[in-house]
């Protein structure tokens, strides 16, 4: 039998009066629902942050937004970076100028060499660096001891924290740099501490030491630079750019790289934590059925004689059975209503307080947590509370259709 319109708003009439018949089920349902889409926003919305604050640590601390160097730098380029030099990065700055997006560039050149307290050596990367841009830029970097390099520091370094751990070097010593040249020469600079920083990466940190461009083209004996790096207004602009960018690399001779590509590890902890949040989302859907199906079915199986007593009057079973169906599809959505308003109420009450965090694996930085209110986590634990509550409405709603109309009536007695 097609149920025509007055029948169909007749039985949801029905349902919304009977949703509220049984008060304290009616809550406890309620409240089984309101829980699993707030652990679904609440869980949702801290992954989010977390991405969210490693990409900004990631970005902020080492790799800027994008990169570009000579094709094949990032994949040869750790051993013999003296050849991967592009020679006028002062057109390139021009270029990246008016690209729209981008909020700054600097130059880096990389290199590879010894550093000498005096009584040992230990070997060092290091990266020659424009002092001012790369402070305002570095906001995820940390100065542990002295200060940033600045423009006025010509033969100033920043020591990494292990290096400087290492060497048991300190703020104002002196240290020893020795490189080799691009025609095989060795060369020596002398120069002073003036701080001690602490990146995104324990690993970086082992190593990892900055002097400014100007003395690294001098130690090197090259006016070239290794890396353009990009910062952007927008992290989220990042792809729309390295399009742009990639088009005028293959011109060039040139390739480029996103903040992502250079920190695959990255993408990886996404991956993970994206399976260990969907089947999270999977608990919370089994919990959802369980707390919801068995309120349902109480409640279904108590009223076998208003059944009985709506067929007897010319309903259908189909009819029984799409009256409880809708009972509990609106029980879920009032109650993914409620969980999604707390589930944001509590978001922003802990995003203002935060949250203190210990530092990631292979991170030296703790952080403030926070939980994010993402539209899209909001829409899927909304859809967790309504689903699981139409799925556990399902075999009750079957179960009491399918009873025969004489034993159904029998309850009544």
């Amino acid at each position: 039998m097609h149920l025509g319109e007055s029948k169909l708003t007749l039985l949801f009439k029905l349902g919304a009066r009977n949703v509220f018949r049984q008060k304290g089920r009616t809550a406890v349902t309620l409240g089984a629902v309101a829980f699993g889409v707030m652990s679904v926003i609440l869980s949702g919305g801290f992954i989010h942050d977390m991405f969210a604050q490693l990409a900004e640590a990631i970005i902020h601390s080492q790799s800027g937004h994008i990169q570009y160097a000579k094709s094949g730098f990032f994949a040869k380029g750790a051993h013999s970076p003296e050849r991967y030099l592009i020679t006028d990065p002062k057109s390139e700055k021009d270029f990246l100028w008016v690209v729209p997006g981008v909020a700054d560039s600097m130059a880096r050149i990389n290199f590879s060499g010894l550093l000498n307290n005096g009584k040992t050596d230990l070997p060092v990367v290091g990266e020659g660096i424009e002092p001012s841009k790369e402070a305002a830029f570095g906001t995820f970097l940390v100065v542990l001891e002295g200060r940033q390099l600045s423009d006025t520091d010509q033969y100033g370094i920043l020591l990494g924290q292990g290096v400087a751990r290492t060497l048991k070097l300190r703020p104002g010593d002196r240290a020893t740099l020795l490189v080799s040249t691009a025609e095989g020469a060795m060369n020596t600079l002398d120069l002073e501490v003036v701080g001690v920083f602490q990146s995104f990466s324990q690993e970086y940190d082992s190593r990892a030491v900055k002097i400014s461009l100007a003395a690294a083209q001098e130690l090197l004996a090259s006016q070239g630079v290794n890396v353009m790096v990009v910062a952007l207004r927008h992290t989220s602009d990042t792809d729309r750019v390295a399009g742009i960018l990639a088009r005028h690399a293959a011109t060039s001779g040139l390739e480029v790289k996103t903040w992502e590509d250079l920190n695959t590890f990255y993408r990886g902890a996404v991956a993970f934590y994206d399976g260990q949040f969907g089947v999270l989302r999977y608990i919370i859907l089994l919990m959802v059925l369980l707390g919801v199906i068995n309120a349902i079915n109480m409640s279904a199986f108590e009223r076998i004689g208003e059944f009985g007593t709506m067929r007897a009057v010319g309903n259908r079973s189909h009819d029984v059975f799409l009256l409880v169906l809708i009972e509990g599809t609106l029980t879920g959505l009032l109650g993914a209503l409620l969980g999604t308003i707390l589930g944001v109420l509590l978001a922003l009450g802990i995003s203002s307080a935060g949250i203190p965090m210990p530092p990631p694996p292979n991170s030296n930085l703790p952080y403030i947590a926070h939980i994010e209110v993402v539209p899209s986590v909001l829409a899927s634990g909304f859809l967790i509370g309504v689903g699981g509550a139409m799925l556990a409405s399902l075999v009750p709603a079957l179960r009491v259709s399918r009873i025969p109309l004489a034993a159904a009536l029998r309850e009544n007695v």
